[in-house]
C-alpha cells in the first residue's frame, strides 16, 4: 500500500492538491507514519475557488499550510466511524462540522465523493469542494 501523499501524487484528481501540499512543505508530515484522515479537494474543487485565490495562496505558504492542515485530522476516521458524529477537530485546530447519516456523508460544506481510500498512513475521503476554516465557500 502507498502513503497518502503517494497516493495523491498517482491520481491526476489531485494535480493542485500535491502543489500546494509541496508549496506548503507539507510532503514530509504527510508521509509519516501519521495514521491521519484526509479530506482531500480534487482538482475541480480548488477551480470553484474565486478567481486569484491559488496564486495567492501559493505565494503565501504559511497560510495555505493552514489551509491544508483544515483538511486533515489526527487517526483514522472511516465513513461507518462518523456516522452519528457531528464534528472532527482538524490538525490545523478548527472544528469541520460532519455529516455521515440518512446517505450523506458531508464535511462542512463538502460532499464525500469518494469515501475510505485507504493508505499506509491513513484514510482519504475525495472531497468536492475546498474547506475553509470559518466561511462556507462555493455554497451561498
Amino acid at each position: 500500500m502507498a502513503t497518502i501523499v503517494e497516493i495523491a501524487v498517482g491520481n491526476e484528481n489531485f494535480q493542485t492538491l500535491v502543489t500546494a501540499v509541496k508549496v506548503a512543505d507539507l510532503v514530509d508530515v504527510l508521509n509519516s507514519p501519521g495514521p491521519f484522515t484526509v479530506f482531500a479537494p480534487v482538482d475541480t474543487a480548488f477551480a470553484q475557488l474565486p478567481g486569484g485565490t491559488i496564486q495567492t495562496l501559493v505565494q503565501n505558504p504559511p497560510q495555505l499550510a493552514r489551509i491544508l492542515k483544515f483538511h486533515v485530522v489526527s487517526g483514522i476516521w472511516k465513513k461507518a466511524d462518523l456516522v452519528g458524529v457531528d464534528k472532527l477537530t482538524s490538525v490545523e485546530g478548527s472544528v469541520i462540522p460532519i455529516n455521515a447519516s440518512n446517505g450523506k456523508f458531508e464535511a462542512k460544506n463538502a460532499t464525500v465523493i469518494m469515501p475510505d481510500v485507504e493508505a499506509d498512513n491513513g484514510v482519504i475521503h475525495v472531497i468536492d469542494r475546498v474547506m475553509l476554516m470559518g466561511i462556507a465557500i462555493g455554497r451561498l
